[in-house]
């Protein structure tokens, strides 16, 4: 009885632990962009906007709807022939114009571009990649998946290129540049780099291939600080709290991972030992059972004690001819 009172107690505390766990990681993750990489955002954004695309028309746009801890993030998704895409384009896909002569490899028959607007969630995840830039417009993503198998989860992105004209996009509320800075779009690849061109019309910018894209200027940082004097000593720059609080939540993951899994190898144990203890009782009561249905013994009387003793002989021996040789 105490064994089964442990083993539910165990297997109690790690559902709630198991349910517990996941769901704090994902929400300290959502909230803060260091924590999850803008690979990892897209992935998580392609299942998303699939989840919009439940019948869906070839052509038509379905919005999709992001979790709550993303607030602010709009995403699209909009299934496509290639063939199609390749000799019509897309005239208008929310912020993006796709000309004529977009090619994909690998080739599929079906694809799914999916429309991503980070809104205020621009600078989280890629104000790293520029530290002396201020955003003047969100970064808008267009990426393009297959779209064979609706259900899918996790794709890897489709490379397409478009063989004529650019691919357009228009910014919608493009911020002023301060005086004297000069806007520049910024493309952001799927291999971590990103290049600079040149805004035309005030708000709109221009490539060849899928990414994220937005509007940006070169910061005007602080006068730089006095160098300090021959004698003063160099005090060594204290962490920002941003890592500390990186760093404690690391270790907390890596212990909460510890403590489940040690968990989890007791409870394996105790199933182990309840299934051996749980075999020999059933061998045992077997053996009983089967003792009980044999054929009882005679038991007689020796000495003080008793014992089992054969019958009598059953057929009494009788001499085959009447005659002795």
């Amino acid at each position: 009885m105490g064994l089964r009172r442990s083993l539910a107690m165990l297997v109690l505390v790690l559902l709630l632990y198991f349910e517990w766990f996941p769901h704090a990681k994902a929400q300290s993750s959502a909230t803060n962009g260091s924590s999850r990489s803008a690979r990892d955002l897209d992935a998580l954004l392609q299942d998303y906007a699939y989840m919009a695309l439940m019948r869906p028309v070839t052509g038509k746009i379905y919005d999709g709807t992001v979790p709550s801890n993303l607030t602010g993030i709009n995403i699209a998704a909009l299934r496509l022939r290639s063939g199609s895409l390749r000799r019509r384009g897309v005239d208008k896909y929310k912020e993006f114009n796709i000309p004529m002569g977009l090619i994909e490899t690998p080739y599929v028959v079906r694809l799914v571009l999916v429309y991503q607007n980070l809104g205020n969630w621009s600078r989280t995840y890629y104000q790293t990649q520029l530290p002396n830039y201020t955003f003047l417009a969100p970064v808008l993503g267009l990426l393009a998946y297959d779209g064979t198998d609706l259900s899918a989860t996790n794709l890897h992105e489709l490379n397409i290129i478009a063989s004529g004209d650019p691919i357009s996009i228009k910014f919608d509320g493009v911020r002023q540049a301060p005086d004297g800075a000069v806007a520049r779009c910024v493309l952001f690849d799927l291999q971590g780099s990103f290049n600079f061109s040149n805004v035309t019309e005030g708000n709109t910018c221009s490539t060849s291939q899928q990414g994220h894209f937005s509007i940006v200027t070169e910061s005007i940082g602080p006068s730089p600080s006095p160098a300090p004097g021959p004698g003063a000593p160099v005090v060594p720059p204290a962490p920002s709290e941003r890592a500390e609080k990186k760093s404690s939540r690391k270790v907390g993951i890596i212990v909460g991972s510890v403590l489940g899994g040690l968990a989890l190898l007791v409870l394996l144990s105790l199933l182990v030992l309840w299934v051996q203890k749980f075999k020999k009782k059933k061998r045992r009561q077997q053996m009983e059972r089967e003792a009980e249905v044999g054929e009882a013994l005679h038991m007689a009387p020796i000495g003080d004690t008793k014992a089992p003793a054969a019958s009598g002989t059953r057929t009494q021996p009788a001499l085959e001819h009447e005659y002795a040789p």
